[in-house]
């Protein structure tokens, strides 16, 4: 299932106990394409999600999704044996069941440039003895004449967030089927507004 982040909020459960969730629009999304081991080689699912307009697409694009209306997203999951979806029809919030675990897979947030602190942890050097500008600095990053270079992977400064990320046996709190939502127990990856991917996961 592909969906949009909404936002974090929170819910009671029957016992009164407060619980933090994430609210995922999760569809409707429409079956662009069914891959089989024949045609293609493996098989898997092509749904999309999120209508635009026509003249945001190329005519490739629109030749590709064909009856359907012009979908902004697609995204192909890999499935096994026969699902029973054909091209055209949709998916919606409804395959999901409260205390069902999922996989939940989208891009986290950008933090930008940031130093060994923030980054990795770093608890930076000592705050006296004269050491006026090594506060936040990494250390020595490497021996001397042996091996007189830095080893590949030595944690430095550098980019933060902005990566595919994937968080695996996220329970569903809740499923409102007749508004698309879906309740994720905690916090997924990703900007309020970005897509997330979603697959069973293990229970």
């Amino acid at each position: 299932m592909i969906g949009k982040k909404v936002g974090m909020t929170h819910v009671y459960d029957d016992d009164g106990r407060y619980i933090p969730v994430t609210v995922v629009e999760a569809g409707p999304c429409s079956v662009t394409q069914v891959k089989t081991l024949e045609n293609d080689g493996y098989e898997a699912v092509q749904i999309g999600f999120g209508e635009t307009r026509e003249t945001r697409l190329t005519q490739a694009q629109l030749g590709h999704l064909g009856d359907n209306s012009p979908l902004r997203h697609l995204r192909e999951f890999r499935v096994t044996g026969d699902t029973g979806v054909a091209v055209g029809d949709t998916v919606t919030a409804g395959v999901f069941e409260p205390g069902q675990n999922v996989s939940v897979t989208g891009t986290s947030k950008g933090k930008g440039f940031a130093g060994v602190m923030k980054r990795h942890g770093f608890h930076g050097g000592k705050r006296t003895h004269g050491q006026s500008d090594r506060e936040r600095a990494p250390g020595s990053v490497g021996a001397g004449t042996t091996p007189g270079r830095v080893f590949k992977g030595t944690r430095m400064a550098g980019q933060v967030g902005n990566k595919r990320v994937t968080v695996k046996n996220v329970t569903v709190f809740r499923v409102l089927e007749e508004r698309n939502v879906v309740l994720l127990k905690g916090p997924v990856p990703g900007n309020n507004g970005s897509i997330v991917l979603m697959k069973p996961g293990s229970n």
